[in-house]
């Protein structure tokens, strides 16, 4: 009978365990609201892939553990200052307001420059606790962007604002050799913006400007006599050396690019079609010099306007691709 006691005894206190553990499984992790107002975005480093933001944030949470002035963590960040925090802590909730400024690193998209649209991306998360005890609720309430940070985004314009909280996952456990799997997950606010030039025409003339005019240089040659051929060939050589100058000027305030970009195929253009110039002309001065009854001005009008025509056309059709293809 005792046995029988002990086991009866023994199976209620296993149940009992068991069943403490799954209410403990399905406790729900706290909820933290967050909100976000961004007063600038500035100092947009292409070639450094970086840009500089400065918004206010504030946090309200129960538990103290969480404590944001020492856990808050933002992934992308390069550096980030805390200013003006306040902290309002009551018995039932703690209420944090700061300003921050960081300095964010980015990865920009530049195959349609300067026709493109750029993404930034801000995450914050609490660097101790992850999904299973605090999610972020967003403060929906209100604007997102002061009305004066137009003027900090010189050159730019914003398209859209998308502000989410999500999960971030890191293929490790950090060291805890207790974990099921080398995983964890944490909750994670995040705020997606869009920016595009506000006159990418203008920017785009501005950058090219001096390339078009290296090659329309190369084209006047069709129109110099052929007893100046000395000319000719000078005028082509000159405007490819200005064509690869303006090259190096525009990839200079670029990012490095493995994939081929708008800058790369307007260049590799013009450069093909100076080199065609300067291989026409080169016909041209040799059917000239072997048959003195030939109409070498007829080759040359004829030469001129064939490639003029093509490498507008290829222009048009690269410029427009990258537009609105």
């Amino acid at each position: 009978m005792k046995n029988a006691l002990s086991r009866v005894g023994f199976l209620l206190a296993l149940f009992i365990v068991i069943s403490i553990s799954a209410k403990a499984d399905e406790i729900k992790p706290d909820t933290v609201e967050i909100g976000i107002y961004v007063t600038s975005i500035h100092n947009i480093d292409f070639a450094n892939r970086e840009y500089d933001i400065t918004f206010w944030l504030w946090l309200n949470y129960k538990k103290k553990e969480f404590d944001f002035l020492r856990y808050l963590e933002i992934p992308n960040a390069k550096s980030h200052v805390y200013e003006f925090v306040a902290v309002d802590s009551t018995d039932k909730e703690i209420s944090i307001q700061m300003k921050v400024q960081c300095v964010m690193k980015d990865s920009w998209r530049v195959e349609r420059f300067p026709f493109d649209n750029q993404r930034l991306w801000l995450t914050i998360e609490n660097s101790q606790y992850d999904a299973k005890s605090l999610v972020f609720k967003v403060d929906t309430i209100g604007g997102r962007f002061d009305r004066l940070i137009k003027y900090s985004l010189a050159g730019w314009k914003i398209d859209s604002c998308k502000i989410t909280s999500g999960l971030s996952v890191y293929e490790t456990a950090f060291g805890n050799k207790t974990a099921a799997k080398p995983q964890s997950i944490y909750s994670a606010f995040k705020m997606r913006t869009s920016i595009s030039h506000v006159a990418p025409e203008l920017l785009f003339l501005k950058m090219f400007i001096g390339m078009y005019i290296a090659f329309l240089i190369s084209y006047i040659c069709f129109y110099i006599k052929r007893s100046s051929f000395d000319s000719r060939f000078s005028l082509s050589v000159g405007a490819l050396f200005a064509t690869i100058g303006n090259k190096y000027i525009v990839e200079s305030s670029l990012p490095e690019s493995t994939s081929f970009t708008l800058v790369d195929s307007l260049h590799g253009l013009t450069l093909t079609f100076i080199l065609l110039t300067v291989l026409a002309t080169t016909i041209s001065l040799k059917i000239g010099s072997d048959n003195k009854k030939y109409n070498v001005v007829s080759f040359d009008m004829m030469t001129g306007q064939f490639l003029l025509f093509i490498y507008v056309a290829a222009n048009l059709y690269l410029i427009w691709d990258a537009k609105y293809g």
